[in-house]
């Protein structure tokens, strides 16, 4: 079966996948175009959030579409790699983070209405996503941290989920430090609910590429530096995941804490 690879800004296509095959598939939620191919020996299916060329920014993603052509197309877990800002001032920048919880307090697509699959009362699917053990999967975990060898990376951390496309004010940002967020991207937080509630086992692995605002008063992150990290992550991204891919081969993770679906109680 095949893994699912989500990125973002900076990797609109992987270095490294072979064989690529474009498949498109029309969900209940809009169409969604992927690339099927391998990375590391490993069946996978990689879905960029933004498209080429950065057609669709934050606000665009069409986010249920895609993780549930993940799920038609028998993705057996998905990977997903954001670049964020630090809101630690002690992460370096260039940094991977292995994210082991979440801040994503609105629960809104960028469309404003609630994040999740269940839009129909009385669907037999639906249910509670119950976060018992936390939003991600320890297996895809792992298999991060495994894939991390040889990187600059951090074991866990908190990642916030920030509406875009504008970037936060500087209190906006000390208020998330204050909740404990390590960093934050714009699009994480509905692929880590939707994956959930789909029993989808689900990681996230971030890089990077400046700190937040008013993190480091005294170091801004030039623009400049912002492009050249963002242009080094692919094949970062790309290196981890391919290792991951592998032990996940071998094997495979469950997904993160429990759905209580109403029909099966």
């Amino acid at each position: 079966m095949p893994i699912g690879i989500i990125t973002g800004s900076g990797t609109h296509s992987l270095p490294g996948f072979s064989d690529p095959e474009p498949v498109t598939l029309e969900t209940p939620f809009g169409e969604c175009t992927m690339m099927r191919g391998g990375l590391g020996g490993v069946d996978a299916i990689h879905v960029s959030r933004h498209l080429a060329g950065h057609s669709r920014l934050s606000n665009h993603v069409t986010h249920r579409a895609n993780i549930w052509a993940l799920k038609e197309l028998g993705a057996d877990a998905v990977i997903g790699c954001t670049a964020c800002g630090a809101v630690d001032p002690t992460l370096e920048l260039g940094t991977l983070v292995v994210f082991d919880d979440m801040h994503f307090a609105s629960n809104r697509l960028p469309d404003g209405s609630l994040c999740t699959f269940f839009v129909s009362p009385g669907d037999p699917e639906r249910g509670h996503w119950i976060l018992h053990g936390g939003p991600f999967s320890d297996g895809v975990r792992a298999a991060l941290v495994a894939g991390c060898a040889g990187h600059s990376f951090r074991d866990r951390g908190v990642y916030g989920h920030v509406d875009g496309p504008r970037f936060n004010t500087p209190t906006e940002i000390a208020q998330l430090a204050s909740c404990g967020v390590t960093a934050v991207s714009q699009t994480a937080g509905p692929e880590t609910v939707l994956c959930g509630e789909l029993e989808l086992p689900f990681g996230l692995i971030g890089f990077v590429t400046d700190y937040a605002n008013e993190v480091k008063p005294d170091e801004p992150t030039p623009v400049a530096m912002l492009i050249e990290l963002m242009g080094s992550s692919s094949q970062i991204f790309a290196d981890v995941l391919a290792g991951a891919l592998g032990r996940l081969a071998q094997a495979p993770a469950q997904a993160a804490s429990t759905v209580y679906r109403l029909e099966q109680a």
